[in-house]
């Protein structure tokens, strides 16, 4: 059993047998007395010490252990170069001029920053490579001109490829060895910095902020991401188990659940709510992070999230479609309806309910109880569709007046668009001069919006008055019809009809009065 010391080395706790310390401590004091004659000797120093904890956590981490031992340091130390070899290597080239370092024929690929222009990347592979930055820069210019594809290609490049950080960075990028000659070399012969120009000093700049201001305000951000992004994860939950637990309510036959086949509503709500709940799930997660500089996330977390939101995806996309192609075809008939001649015609809207046998049946409604009663429908709170009733008024021909009511609908193939169209139940009356119509269409049997739609065309002969009902201003488009609105005491709005179409009443007098 051995002795093991925990050390502080180039900023990292390593465990180390207590004999393997004596001899690092011997081998680093040597290093120290030999630097001391030098100007640079603290930041030499430095260097060779991250160096050597860097090949320390190598190691450990390669063989899976925990200790560094003897042999560990005896390894590092031949790598490095002992001082005495160093000394004499020194003493041999006294007389004679500096010689560049040897390189090694493989080289690391790195960002330069000391000569960056912007980011690095070209002053970095012009090491790699071994070629003048300034070529690389050419080039780089060059691909600009084909499509972009120079800007694409140096911001993925700027992502992918590390910052030389570290002195052993550097001198792994520019092929050097990362021993004791080495660091000396490089402190006698350093990179020349290159004046960098506007952009990267602004980049420095930023950097500087992010790192200082910029981290309180991120931290700010992300604490309002982390609040705002749960309230939202809440609503989604809240959502999902509503519509969940309404299954059995009316809920699926309003606009625009009742799209949705009742086949399709569990997988299709639960795939719609990963799809969303799980982005927001990823952001509040990442923002907790930023907010309280916490451990990356769990590599099998995101992977089992990113599987479940593919998933989401995929299946709220199959659904999407095959919901879409019942939209393919489109079909419509047309039913005209004679109307019996007068001057002047009362346009008004009644809110009794159509009710078919399975409404009678949902509703339990008992037609010895509702004997003499009507059942009023909510026109504030129609949801049941988009509004699918439009009226249009024009000049009738032959002195008739007329009514043409168009079923329109939606299917996967004309025949389903048909009967979608055939399912449809519109409600119009004529008692003597008063014309009522339905404020909404509905069902003969329980089915899904197909896009179904009345459009009525009511044809009069010109000189005919109508009092329309203001409760059709949702039903007329393109008539203008609140500007015919001159009495607020009254229900109706006056029109004639004229030989350019149908007028405001209240214009037709002002304009003669002129």
């Amino acid at each position: 059993m051995k002795k093991t010391l925990n050390i502080n080395i180039g900023n990292s706790i390593i465990h180390i047998e207590e004999d393997a310390y004596e001899m690092l401590t011997i081998y680093l004091n040597e290093v120290k007395q030999h630097f001391a004659k030098n100007a640079d000797d603290f930041e030499i120093v430095t260097d060779i010490e991250n160096r050597i904890a860097e090949m320390f956590v190598e190691i450990l981490t390669n063989q899976q252990r925990q200790v560094i031992n003897i042999q560990d340091v005896q390894g590092v130390i031949a790598q490095m170069g002992s001082v005495k070899d160093f000394e004499s290597s020194e003493e041999e080239e006294e007389t004679e001029e500096y010689v560049a370092p040897p390189h090694f024929s493989v080289k690391k690929l790195y960002r330069d920053t000391d000569q960056a222009m912007i980011a690095g990347v070209c002053s970095g592979l012009s090491h790699y490579l071994d070629v003048e930055s300034r070529l690389v820069r050419l080039i780089a210019i060059a691909t600009i001109f084909l499509g972009g594809s120079g800007i694409l290609a140096y911001v993925v490049l700027w992502i992918m490829i590390p910052r030389a950080v570290t002195k052993a960075e550097k001198m792994a990028m520019r092929g050097e060895e990362a021993n004791l000659k080495g660091f000396a070399n490089s402190y006698l012969q350093p990179l020349v910095q290159q004046s960098r120009g506007f952009i990267a000093e602004f980049l420095d700049v930023l950097g500087n902020f992010i790192n200082g201001t910029g981290k309180v305000i991120f931290k700010i951000i992300a604490a309002g991401i982390i609040a705002f992004g749960s309230l939202i994860i809440l609503c989604l939950i809240v959502i999902l188990a509503a519509l969940l637990g309404m299954w059995d309510s009316n809920i699926y036959q309003m606009f625009p659940l009742n799209i949705i086949n009742q086949d399709y509503v569990t997988a299709s709500t639960v795939a719609v709510f990963l799809v969303f709940v799980i982005p927001v799930l990823a952001l509040v997660l990442f923002s907790i992070r930023v907010a309280f500089n916490s451990r990356p996330i769990n590599k099998s977390l995101s992977f089992g999230l990113l599987i479940i939101w593919l998933a989401g995806v995929a299946v709220t996309s199959f659904y999407v479609v095959k919901i879409g192609s019942e939209f393919k075809e489109g079909a419509e008939f047309t039913q005209v309806s004679e109307i019996k001649p007068y001057q002047t015609y009362t346009l008004s809207i009644d809110r009794t309910r159509f009710f078919t046998k399975e409404d009678s049946l949902r509703y339990s409604i008992d037609p010895g109880n509702y004997s003499g009663r009507r059942i009023l429908a909510d026109l504030d709170h129609n949801f049941d569709a988009p509004r699918n009733i439009r009226l249009n008024i024009e000049k009738g021909e032959n002195g008739k007046t007329s009514l043409s009511q168009y079923y329109k609908a939606r299917g996967k193939t004309f025949e389903m668009a048909l009967k979608n169209a055939q399912n449809i139940h519109y409600d119009f009356m004529q008692l003597d001069s008063l014309l009522t119509f339905s404020p909404m269409l509905q069902f003969v049997k329980t089915g899904n919006w197909r896009g179904q739609e009345v459009e009525l065309t009511l044809k009069v002969p010109v000189g005919t008055k109508l009092n329309i009902s203001k409760d059709f201003s949702r039903y007329l488009d393109g008539y203008g019809y609140w500007d015919c609105d001159h009495d607020s005491n009254s229900e109706f709005t006056v029109w004639k009809m004229t030989d350019t179409g149908i007028k405001c009443e209240h214009e037709e007098t002002s304009n003669n009065g002129e």
